[in-house]
C-alpha cells in the first residue's frame, strides 16, 4: 500500500480535478460548458460542451476508482491537451492560434504569461502521463507483481 501511496494520490486529485471540472460545465453551461467552448472558437459547442462534461465525468471516476485507468488517462489527455492548445497557446504567442481567439482578461502574454495561466493544465497533463505509464496504458487493471 505505502509503494502504492504516491500513484493513489495522484489518482485522487486528476480524479477530483476532471469530475469537478465535469459537473460545472453541466452547472454553469454559458459559463464553463457550451457557451465558453463557443467564446474559445469550437465548433458545435452545444455538442461538443455536454460531450466533454460526460468525457471529463466517467473518465476521472474511472481513474479514481482504478478502473480502465490507462484508457481513461488517454482519453483525459486528449481533453487536457485540446484545452491547452486552444486556451493557452494564444496566450504564449500573445494573439489567436487559428480559430482559437486570444483572451482579453489575462494580463501577461508570452511565456511567463502561459506558465502562469496553464499550471494546473501542465499539472494534469504530467499527472496523467504517469497514470498511463503506471497503468501500462492498456486500459485495464494493472496485475499484481
Amino acid at each position: 500500500m505505502r509503494r502504492n501511496l504516491p500513484m493513489i494520490l495522484i489518482r485522487v486529485i486528476v480524479a477530483l480535478v476532471f469530475i469537478t471540472e465535469g459537473v460545472l460545465k453541466f452547472v454553469y453551461p454559458g459559463e464553463l460548458g457550451a457557451g465558453r467552448l463557443e467564446h474559445i472558437g469550437f465548433p458545435i459547442p452545444h455538442v461538443l460542451g455536454p460531450l466533454v462534461g460526460i468525457v471529463e465525468i466517467v473518465a476521472g471516476a474511472a481513474v479514481l476508482a482504478n478502473f480502465y485507468t490507462g484508457g481513461a488517462a488517454i482519453l483525459l489527455l486528449a481533453v487536457i491537451t485540446t484545452a491547452i492548445v486552444s486556451t493557452k497557446v494564444p496566450i504564449l504567442l500573445g494573439h489567436a492560434f487559428g480559430r482559437f481567439a486570444l483572451q482579453k482578461n489575462i494580463n501577461h502574454y508570452g511565456i511567463l504569461g502561459f506558465l502562469h495561466e496553464a499550471r494546473t493544465d501542465l499539472a494534469m497533463f504530467f499527472s496523467l502521463i504517469a497514470i498511463a505509464i503506471d497503468s501500462g496504458i492498456r486500459g485495464g487493471r494493472k496485475m499484481r507483481r
